[in-house]
């Protein structure tokens, strides 16, 4: 995983309320074990017509999403289905964060434990970078995870919470095994002081 420390960009909007995980990625997509080639079926109800072909007005299909890897989503993002594939396709396509004023609980774990950060945002500033996103394409923001804050280009700071064990897989770039490696001696050390390690278990009655 590359670690997450701090994250310039502009956004993707998509003023949609109560996006669920179905619509982030269709359940018929759901086969494979694999994240690769996830990206193109991200939001593909609204992303491509019958025959195959983009949706010129959709915003993935647009120019000014190129290379952008924050999405600015509206209320209740990832709600729905408990499916890991949806922060697979995100980040797949890009994404490493996604701003809403609330996330789905599940969403919000499966999403932390594949290295996309939910940020939690106040209703106003979610209106705020709506309306400015509208004017100037190429409005840009940035993500300091030590921090915790989210810099807008006037220089206010707003901050959001995240959970303490999350935030130190993201900044180090681990995934929770990669976090127990991280403490192999320890683990090695406290086994070998176990019983077992020292021959020293008394056998069980019977």
């Amino acid at each position: 995983m590359t670690p997450f420390t701090r994250l310039v960009s502009r956004l993707v909007p998509l003023p949609i309320d109560n996006i669920d995980t179905d619509q982030i990625i269709p359940a018929r997509f759901l086969k494979t074990i694999s994240k690769e080639g996830l990206d193109k079926n991200l939001f593909c109800d609204w992303r491509y017509n019958e025959d195959g072909t983009d949706r010129a007005d959709f915003i993935l299909n647009k120019p000014e999403a190129k290379g952008a890897r924050i999405l600015l989503a509206g209320d209740n993002f990832g709600c729905g289905s408990s499916r890991e594939h949806a922060p697979w396709a995100l980040t797949q396509f890009g994404f490493r964060a996604v701003l809403s004023t609330s996330f789905a609980d599940i969403f919000r774990g499966n999403a932390l434990k594949n290295s996309l950060l939910p940020v939690v945002i106040p209703h106003d500033i979610q209106k705020e970078l709506f309306a400015i996103r509208e004017t100037n394409p190429d409005y840009s923001v940035e993500i300091d995870l030590a921090s915790q804050t989210l810099l807008l280009a006037d220089g206010r700071k707003v901050e959001f919470p995240v959970d303490p064990f999350a935030k130190h897989c993201l900044l180090n770039g681990v995934d929770e095994l990669g976090y127990l490696l991280q403490h192999a001696d320890q683990i090695s050390a406290y086994e070998a002081r176990q019983p077992w390690a020292l021959n020293t278990a008394q056998p069980l009655d019977g």
